[in-house]
Parts: C-alpha cells; sequence; structure tokens
C-alpha cells in the first residue's frame, strides 16, 4: 500500500497544484499508507530555489511522507546539497525506481 509521486517538470504552479497537494493529501487523510515524493529532474532546481514550496515540503515531511531526490538530477544542477539541507534523501534513483516500478505493493505515478 504505498504510493511514489514522481515529481519531474520544473513548474510552481503545476506543483502545488498537482504533486504536492495529491502527495500531502494522500498521506494525511490516509488513502496510501505510504507516500514517497520522488524529486527528478527539472523539479530539483526549482524546489532548492522556492521557499513556497519548501514550506510545503516540511508539511508533507511532518505528515510522514518519504522524501527522495535523484542525486545524478541534483548533481547536474547543482542543488544535491541545497536538496540534502531540506531533509530530502538524495541518492541515485535509477534502481530504487524500478524496484518501485516492480513492485506490486507499490503504485508509481508521475507529476
Amino acid at each position: 500500500d504505498t504510493l511514489a509521486v514522481l515529481w519531474t517538470r520544473g513548474d510552481k504552479e503545476f506543483a502545488e497544484e498537482m504533486a504536492f497537494m495529491y502527495a500531502l493529501n494522500a498521506k494525511k487523510h490516509g488513502w496510501w499508507e505510504n507516500v514517497r515524493l520522488i524529486v527528478w529532474g527539472p523539479s530539483s532546481p526549482l524546489l532548492a530555489d522556492d521557499e513556497d514550496l519548501q514550506e510545503l515540503l516540511a508539511e508533507m515531511d511532518d505528515e510522514g511522507v518519504v522524501l527522495e531526490a535523484c542525486r545524478a538530477c541534483a548533481e547536474n544542477y547543482g542543488v544535491a546539497e541545497d536538496l540534502a539541507d531540506l531533509g530530502i534523501t538524495v541518492e541515485y534513483m535509477g534502481e530504487p525506481l524500478t524496484d518501485y516500478l516492480k513492485d506490486e505493493s507499490t503504485k508509481v505515478v508521475e507529476f
């Protein structure tokens, strides 16, 4: 009963109104027992620079959403340390994402 939200877009409104809203509410309301937010690609520098999104991220963290980011992406954008400072686990995500996709108890949705 795990949801992995793969957030890839570098668009603030899309993050607020889609990816973050669903991930937060999925955990807060118990729609999914376990919720993960995976920061990937162009979403990395957006999150590193945007205080509004960082506040929403902290709220997700408080609710128990697991926060992960792709290290390769974050390094390519020069924000790996910034994301780690936000409490995000920054790691190479190719293999973990593949595991989530193969795991029948985990659903992956991309925003």
